[in-house]
């Protein structure tokens, strides 16, 4: 299916701020960036360079005064998440070297602090996929999703404490279980075009089967129209915008995602 993804910031900074930005979605497995625009409003100089999680990121630095970044893409997405029950776990020993950080605690996904809870969780699970749905599916019974209830960052074992969270702490559980049990687990942010209300989405990815599939907590099936914009560790990995320096009012912040009728051109 085509869609069509934006995102409007609106700041305003009493002094000259750095940025660091994530906002441009890459092509890849399930998704085709065909068309993008990227607007600075007023214009300044940006430079691209791509993390260490191949992530597209850009440097500017906003002058004084109000400042908006508008960005929007025409992506060709998968019709659906691609499942795969019984994929089986990959021996850490036969991992591709990229998917090593995925196994480590990291600063939101405490995982060497749930490997008692999630060995009790996956009993009886054929090793891979399943387990990491039975993850998901616990996740989904015990934590209601609430969207926009969350604007702290908070971590999977204070998330495990709590019986509401958002999908970035619904996810960042998910992960530190997975990794738990020696299952690469990724965060990914991006968009969801079934998403209501309608803002940035957040699920993670777990390497099984020998590659990566889609998990999401706050959803009952795993629908397409999903465009992956950023992945990381965690949260810290995957800020669609860090200013630097005296603190910048975020005045506006829209999020839309449309599907087109035929593709864009």
């Amino acid at each position: 299916m085509w869609l069509r993804a934006s995102c409007l910031l609106e700041f305003n900074a009493s002094v000259a701020t750095p940025f660091l930005l994530m906002l441009r979605p890459r092509s890849g497995w399930q998704q085709w960036i065909a068309r993008e625009q990227y607007l600075l409003s007023p214009s300044v100089p940006a430079v691209e360079f791509t993390d260490p999680f191949g992530n597209l990121c850009q440097r500017l630095v906003a002058p004084p005064g109000p400042f908006s970044i508008r960005t929007s893409a025409e992506i060709e997405s998968a019709d659906a998440s691609d499942t795969a029950p019984g994929a089986p776990f990959v021996e850490v020993q036969d991992l591709p070297d990229g998917t090593l950080p995925f196994l480590l605690p990291s600063r939101f996904c405490e995982s060497d602090r749930f490997t008692q809870m999630a060995s009790s969780l996956v009993a009886g699970r054929a090793a891979g996929y399943d387990q990491c749905m039975a993850i998901v599916n616990h996740i989904r019974e015990t934590i209601h999703y609430m969207p926009g209830a969350g604007q702290q960052v908070i971590s999977a074992c204070e998330v495990n404490e709590r019986s509401q969270a958002v999908c970035r702490d619904m996810a960042h559980l998910g992960i530190a279980l997975c990794r738990a049990l020696s299952i690469p687990a990724r965060l990914v942010v991006g968009y969801l075009a079934t998403l209501e209300p309608m803002d940035l989405h957040a699920w993670f990815e777990a390497y099984v089967g020998g590659r990566w599939y889609a998990f999401d907590p706050t959803q009952d099936n795993l629908t397409g129209a999903r465009v992956a914009i950023a992945y990381g560790r965690d949260a810290a990995d995957v800020a669609i915008y860090t200013q630097f320096g005296d603190p910048v009012t975020l005045l506006r912040m829209e999020v839309s995602v449309e599907r087109l009728s035929a593709p864009p051109f």
